[in-house]
């Protein structure tokens, strides 16, 4: 059983980040070294992907986004965002269906405007996180930012047409 540091929930799995929260459970830099982060440029990220996803991401329609699943319950599934709105939720009827407990019924809301999709939390128990932060508005999205709903941690890619 291990505690974590950040929200003090119990995890009674073996996992190197808190569920709950995204913080790191173990391993980590201590919270007093700064380190620094290099910079992630589409052409990394397009190197991590399969031809199939490089594929998919290459012919998104202008106003639309992918959201592939990077860690948690059916990693490497992907979901397509159209349209104005779409929900991410345990409920049946959600637009991205993520069935696991840690995500609320209706957890995350993603809405496009203005050439921009944002990702706002639905009132869920456990938050919704943009690029491992607790978000508390709406956080416009861009291309390969991680957004963390329960235990999915997904990254966000827009086509050619899109402004992320």
């Amino acid at each position: 059983m291990t505690i974590c540091p950040a929200c003090g929930r119990e995890i009674a799995e073996p996992a190197n980040f808190c569920p709950y929260c995204g913080e790191r459970l173990t391993g980590g830099p201590s919270p007093d070294v700064t380190t620094i982060m290099a910079t992630i440029d589409d052409q990394t990220l397009i190197s991590e992907l399969t031809t199939e996803e490089v594929s998919a991401i290459e012919a998104l329609p202008e106003g639309s986004a992918l959201l592939i699943v990077e860690k948690g319950p059916n990693a490497g599934a992907r979901y397509l965002l159209k349209g104005e709105s779409a929900f991410a939720g345990r409920q049946p009827k959600a637009d991205i269906l993520l069935d696991d407990i840690t995500v609320s019924r209706k957890h995350s809301r993603f809405t496009y405007a203005d050439g921009h999709w944002r990702v706002e939390d639905a009132g869920s128990l456990n938050g919704t996180y943009v690029n491992r932060q607790l978000i508390t508005a709406p956080t416009v999205l861009r291309t390969g930012d991680d957004v963390q709903i329960g235990k999915y941690r997904m990254v966000f890619f827009t086509g050619h047409h899109g402004n992320g």
